[in-house]
């Protein structure tokens, strides 16, 4: 009777150390599993994935003062894009100078008003012209605020029986504003002005 009871409690005994020792072993599982959880999510809270022809591919978020010279360039040569690429279709015309006038302040739009109040954009269209831009360089000082840039260019200009080729060079400094749909970059152009626009030299199309 006793050597049975005796066997009752040991393998009570065991059956208790079994059960601490499950317990003990899920519990450490478990806080395992919840910190590579807690781990994974804040290892992918820095990465950004995009869609791109059909692939995805990995982008890595970084503090924006990291990528204010790159924003910055990118966002003059942008609106410098837009502003100076013309075609001889009054459409066009409309949709990308709307598109440039987001990302600069009332000193670009002045410039627009009086292009089209001296009949710029009709002799555009009139003459079947086109224009375009090629941007060599842009300058962005970040260490002052707002920030400085120049912008170095060379136009295009394609009519029917010749090619002018101008240069173009401007100024201005960038202000940080909200980034949105139509200024993706965050910032606004501020005091854009031309500095230098003469000829370079008149290229012959052949007929």
């Amino acid at each position: 009777m006793f050597t049975r009871m005796k066997n009752i409690e040991t393998a009570f005994g065991y059956v208790r150390s079994f059960t601490m020792l499950v317990i003990v072993g899920c519990i450490i599982i478990s806080s395992y599993a919840l910190y590579k959880s807690f781990a994974t999510v804040s290892l992918m809270q820095d990465r950004v994935y995009i869609l791109a022809n059909g692939k995805a591919l990995e982008a890595y978020a970084s503090d924006r003062k990291d990528n204010v010279p790159v924003e910055a360039r990118d966002h003059v040569r942008t609106f410098h894009s837009y502003f100076f690429s013309l075609d001889p279709d009054d459409k066009v015309i409309r949709a990308n100078l709307s598109k440039a006038l987001y990302l600069a302040d009332d000193t670009a739009k002045r410039v627009y008003n009086d292009l089209k109040e001296n009949g710029y954009y009709a002799g555009v269209i009139s003459g079947n012209i086109s224009q375009s831009i090629t941007i060599d360089s842009i300058k962005v000082d970040t260490n002052e605020y707002p920030y400085p840039f120049r912008c170095y260019a060379r136009q295009n200009i394609i009519r029917t029986t010749s090619i002018l080729h101008r240069n173009l060079i401007t100024e201005g400094t960038l202000r940080n504003v909200a980034r949105s749909d139509n200024n993706p970059h965050g910032f606004l152009i501020e005091r854009w002005r031309t500095i230098d626009n003469k000829d370079l030299g008149i290229e012959n199309r052949e007929q």
